[in-house]
């Protein structure tokens, strides 16, 4: 009779999601979102103007640091990964591609500046305004700033990939607009290899620019539309002076059509009469002008403003619909859709409205079937961000996972992406994680991308013997820190990376390869010090490197962690970690000891992303590699410790200021991790069903799946002060195991959590 009445249950609480969807209004939630957080410090988000996954992000940029200050590194340039510092009180203009929350830059293309009085296109000679926050507003999709050394308002809006300027001027026979084809993110002035622009006509401007950096070889066109014609037109060029840092003059050309060079700032000269409001619209592509002109045309044909902030609106609101939370204070609520916000934010649109776009091998390709995607900082987000996706955006994480695969297509090497953006590989951190989330997708139902090519592409890249380390990985079984640097780490990524491989090969039928890479997935045992119950590093003569200091970040085996927080990676077995470190209970003891401690600065104060702020003991948040950690206590007899943390990390290191994330938001992870956990649940292993059960920081939930159903997460006796779950039922059935499987979770229903402000052992 019980499992009858929880069947009918499930029917009700199926029929009623389906009903309240047809019935009910999207909700208005993009006033929840506030661009701004993040922009302090170490978060490295921007405030502009983009739609979801939006290839245009239209931003201020406020930064004009230089790389280097007489030969030394100038550390305060990293606080400019997306351009823009709330502490600073200087606009250089807005530019149109930006990184969300990354570690490291590129970017920053075409940047423009409406200006008044005497003409100057250098930032070191005036070519900036101030601001100040209280004439600024940022929401999704818009952005206004008043530029208060010229007294002009400027607002952005965009779609996929045209940004749209509306500036209002005083009267005026100086206006200038300044397009600056030498600006970048960071260095700020080193990356150009080429630019051209042609003025067409007196209205409409075209031309692209040539970089190398991050991305070694990148090519971005555009096509610039004013809404009145310009009175006249030029551009200086400069070259480098003999003071190094400093750029001169070197010529100027008025009203000459044709513009090129290495270092190019064009200007375009105005009338306006009071109030008067010139209109741009600035389309990209990576393929040609006639590609950006295509998206131009196709994305906003028309010169209404005011339309394309409500289009760009509406397209927020629909995204973030996806999940209906109801929090005990606005101030969460704003956190928490800020945190979705930013989910969306990358990886971004690659192709042109024809579905053409340029690929790793610099060709021309048509997408034919998926949407091609790039910036892909996989290994930051395999862990959290596209488990999301699998849970809330399938059909789009499938195209992402077609994009890859693509990209697998065009490389000579064989490989997939490691950390790819604007058609480029740039290496960036270790392990091959794109197999992770091809794991993840196919093992939680995804079928939108082939499996027996994903399974190739993953054998291929896990066979690529140059790529860091994996020659000796292969032969030795590990790999060795005289070899290869971070060799702790890249051991236990592999290993983990192997097993994800083996679940694609179960899902093939390939059980030959399945058995090869399950095998491979156990090289973690080969790190292991029973002695120091650490992971540490081996030399390619199986001796321990020696000193060894498990608090040590650099030169210990270990990039962005220490032996503490990678001793703590094997998600992939888990159950097998807990026993080779004594037991649920001394494992429980080793993390306490993990949050407990004390960790002196000289162990992270010469690493960029880690600050006091993202610290508990010695578990850092404000960084990735410790993201499941907080959950291992589920595989104890503690799970009510895993509670206790992860309400304490969604309490204290996330808000809704401009200083809200404890870290770089790393291309959505750290937003992604702050959902999951809101809703009570986290993929601890992606690549498996399993998620791993938290507490809730919200009250209501209701999230709507791609397949029609509704997940329902409801709790009782929520508060502040009861962080501890007492009971979790799910369709009225008891979860016991502190588990819940993503078929489960699709099915829909009602996920359920009693509170209590008392541990349940």
């Amino acid at each position: 009779m019980k499992n009858h009445f929880s069947v009918l249950l499930q029917i009700v609480l199926l029929l009623s999601c389906s009903w309240l969807k047809s019935q009910t209004a999207e909700l208005y939630l993009a006033k929840y979102v506030n661009p701004m957080i993040g922009t302090q410090n170490m978060g490295h988000t921007f405030p502009g103007a983009t739609v979801p996954f939006g290839m245009v992000q239209l931003s201020p940029e406020t930064g004009n640091e230089p790389m280097f200050i007489d030969g030394v590194y100038n550390k305060n340039v990293y606080r400019y990964c997306s351009g823009y510092q709330y502490n600073d009180t200087v606009i250089y203009g807005f530019s149109h591609t930006h990184f969300s929350g990354t570690g490291h830059s590129d970017l920053g293309d075409f940047l423009v500046l409406p200006t008044l009085g005497k003409l100057t296109t250098d930032p070191d000679s005036g070519a900036f305004s101030t601001f100040s926050h209280n004439d600024e507003k940022a929401s999704p999709g818009y952005y206004q700033v008043d530029l208060a050394s010229f007294g002009v308002v400027a607002e952005l809006t965009a779609s996929e990939r045209v940004g749209f300027h509306r500036y209002t001027f005083p009267k005026s026979d100086s206006v200038h607009v300044l397009l600056d084809l030498i600006s970048n993110i960071y260095p700020f002035d080193e990356k150009n290899v080429w630019t051209f622009v042609r003025v067409e006509n007196d209205t409409l401007v075209t031309g692209f620019r040539q970089t190398t950096g991050w991305a070694r070889t990148r090519t971005v066109y555009f096509a610039m539309v004013f809404s009145k014609p310009m009175r006249s037109y030029g551009h200086r060029k400069y070259d480098q002076s003999p003071y190094k840092g400093f750029w001169r003059k070197f010529n100027e050309f008025e009203n000459f059509p044709e513009m090129a060079g290495r270092k190019i700032r064009a200007f375009f000269n105005f009338n306006t009469d009071e109030n008067e409001q010139i209109l741009i619209k600035f389309a990209l592509s990576s393929v040609s002008t006639p590609g950006a002109l295509l998206n131009l045309q196709n994305e906003i044909p028309h010169w209404d403003f005011d339309s394309v902030v409500a289009a760009a609106k509406q397209k927020w609101n629909k995204q973030l619909n996806k999940i209906q939370v109801v929090t005990d204070t606005e101030a969460e609520k704003e956190t928490f859709y800020t945190a979705l916000y930013h989910t969306m934010l990358s990886p971004v649109i690659f192709e042109d409205v024809d579905e053409k776009y340029r690929g790793l091998d610099g060709n021309v390709h048509l997408s034919d079937g998926f949407t091609n995607y790039t910036i892909f900082s996989l290994w930051d987000t395999y862990r959290a961000l596209h488990p999301l996706y699998n849970l809330i955006e399938p059909t789009r994480n499938g195209d992402m996972i077609q994009s890859m695969l693509a990209h697998y297509n065009q490389s000579v090497h064989g490989m997939l992406p490691v950390w790819s953006h604007y058609a480029n590989e740039n290496w960036c951190m270790i392990g091959y994680h794109a197999v992770s989330v091809m794991a993840d997708a196919a093992v939680k139902g995804n079928k939108s991308f082939e499996l027996p090519l994903a399974l190739e592409a993953a054998v291929s890249t896990s066979q690529v013997g140059y790529f860091d380390g994996l020659d000796e990985y292969m032969n030795l079984g590990y790999v060795p820190e005289d070899k290869s640097s971070s060799s702790v780490s890249k051991t236990l990524e592999y290993a983990y990376d192997d097993w994800c491989i083996a679940q694609l090969a179960n899902l093939a039928g390939d059980s030959a390869a399945a058995l090869h890479y399950l095998n491979r997935s156990n090289s973690f045992y080969e790190l292991f010090n029973p002695n120091s119950r650490f992971f540490q590093p081996k030399l390619s003569n199986g001796n321990w490197k020696e000193p060894f200091d498990p608090l040590e970040t650099h030169d210990q085996g270990f990039i962005e962690g220490n032996a503490w927080n990678y001793g703590l990676y094997v998600p992939h077995q888990m159950d097998t970690l807990v026993a080779m470190m004594g037991g649920k209970a001394a494992f429980s003891l080793h993390l306490d000891s993990l949050f407990n401690m004390h960790l002196d600065d000289r162990y992270f104060e010469k690493t960029e992303d880690i600050t006091r702020d993202g610290i508990i003991g010695n578990y850092v948040h404000g960084n990735e590699p410790g993201h499941h950690i907080p959950y291992l206590y589920n595989w104890t007899d503690e799970p009510w410790k895993t509670q206790h943390r992860v309400r304490h990390i969604l309490s204290t290191m996330y808000g809704n200021g401009p200083d809200g994330l404890c870290g770089n938001d790393d291309a959505g992870q750290m937003s992604a991790w702050y959902i999951f956990s809101a809703l009570g649940f986290y993929p601890v292993c992606p690549g498996s069903q399993d998620y791993a059960l938290g507490s809730p920081l919200v009250k209501e939930a209701e999230i709507h799946l791609e397949n029609g159903n509704c997940l329902f997460v409801k709790t009782r006796n929520q508060h502040k002060n009861n962080v501890f779950v007492k009971k979790v039922l799910l369709n009225n059935k008891p979860i016991i195991s502190g588990m819940i499987s993503h078929d489960e979770l699709v099915e829909g229903g009602e996920l359920l959590f009693i509170m209590s402000d008392k541990p349940n052992p």
